[in-house]
């Protein structure tokens, strides 16, 4: 498995996928052919089908204009390459690169061998939970311990780096008030949560606090703030909402959160390395579903749970999710996208909540459930994978 630095990518929204892939696989082309003058780019499947909502042809201009490089922009929502469902591909000069913008911000190239991207983590270790568990198991470890053995007590550093990004979204998401780009008109909600949130009491205040928190990351990325994939842009608020509400509500050292995230991280690992968390190749089960995953687990981590609660709360947060569509309101991640993060936000919480409550001991394993969020998502339509061709996308034009 590749470095949870791969995992948490800092950037900007309102995509990883549509957004930050775009942007990168531009900037690799320049690199690579720093002759070129002028680009042709073709978008394919769902990168064409959603990608002006999502700003993708913004994200490559942008790149190719500071580097004084002229750019035509042609898109193919109905043309699907075989690898993935985001192909991008830029030639000018002769020379011609595709790409393929697997999720979370990562791009790979065609013909690019992954087995030359470090791999810091070894499949035949902890490649899978159940690895990964006996492993822990076999060593006394914690999870996050795992990730410090795997990747170096510097890997805190760059957790450090996270969890502050996080809190600054958080931070300017409960400040900011306004439409939100992108034609929905849609009003930011994160503001006046929270200002109702502080003069509720008891258990409506914690969960709406919570929900602030969310809204309040997810409303910066879906106009285009400063974030952290976790595991993407469209899923980015769970984790730190998640993470956020139990510090405030339990005074927890920093320290603990910053372990929390390897914990999640991990979690968030095994599914791209196992599964998928591209929602254009399995729906949002990949991307809401694998965030609720990973911010259960960092819940059941900081509440106290053992190893197999932790892997618990995760499975729930994955299993509770499956099936669940990707059906974006004009391809923008607004529409049920926000909504999403923070209804996901509480599930975790309860997650590791349930999963506490009992010894850890469940039938359906967290590897199980990522088989089977597989088998569901390629099953799919390719209307309920982020290309607003069908579901709630559907609708809303009628």
């Amino acid at each position: 498995m590749e470095s949870l630095r791969e995992l948490y990518r800092i950037g900007y929204g309102p995509s990883s996928s549509h957004t930050m892939g775009p942007r990168t696989a531009a900037e690799r082309f320049i690199s690579e052919h720093p002759e070129v003058r002028k680009v042709r780019a073709e978008l394919y499947g769902s990168l064409a089908a959603t990608g002006k909502g999502h700003l993708t042809d913004k994200a490559i201009r942008d790149v190719l204009k500071a580097h004084g490089i002229e750019a035509e922009i042609f898109w193919f929502p109905d043309t699907f390459k075989p690898f993935h469902p985001n192909a991008l591909t830029l030639s000018g000069d002769g020379v011609s690169e595709t790409y393929y913008s697997v999720g979370g911000g990562k791009v790979v190239k065609e013909g690019e061998n992954e087995a030359d991207i470090p791999q810091p983590y070894p499949d035949e270790s902890v490649g899978t939970m159940s690895r990964l568990l006996d492993y822990a198991d076999k060593n006394g470890l914690q999870i996050w311990e795992t990730a410090i053995e795997f990747e170096g007590e510097e890997i805190l550093e760059y957790m450090q780096e996270v969890w502050e990004v996080m809190k600054a979204a958080i931070h300017s998401g409960l400040e900011a008030e306004g439409v939100l780009p992108g034609g929905l008109k849609l009003q930011r909600k994160a503001c006046q949560a929270y200002a109702k949130a502080r003069d509720f009491t008891g258990t409506l205040g914690n969960t709406a606090h919570a929900f602030a928190y969310a809204l309040a990351v997810s409303e910066e990325n879906a106009g285009g703030g400063k974030i952290v994939t976790a595991p993407t842009c469209g899923s980015c608020g769970v984790l730190p909402g998640v993470l956020y509400h139990l510090k405030m509500e339990y005074d927890l050292p920093e320290i603990r959160v910053l372990r929390a995230l390897l914990t999640a991280g991990m979690v968030g690992n095994i599914v791209k390395s196992n599964g998928s968390i591209s929602g254009a190749e399995v729906g949002c089960q990949g991307e809401v579903g694998v965030a609720c995953a990973m911010a259960g687990a960092a819940a059941a981590q900081l509440l106290g749970g053992t190893i197999r609660q932790i892997e618990y709360a995760a499975e729930m947060g994955l299993e509770h999710h499956l099936g669940l569509t990707c059906d974006p309101l004009m391809g923008l991640v607004q529409i049920p996208c926000i909504e999403r993060n923070a209804m996901a936000c509480l599930r975790a919480i309860d997650h590791a909540s349930y999963a506490i409550m009992g010894d850890g001991r469940h039938k359906i394993s967290f590897d199980d459930v990522v088989e089977v969020m597989m088998e569901t998502g390629h099953a799919l339509p390719s209307l309920y994978r982020e290309t607003s061709m069908g579901g709630l996308a559907r609708i809303h034009e009628l």
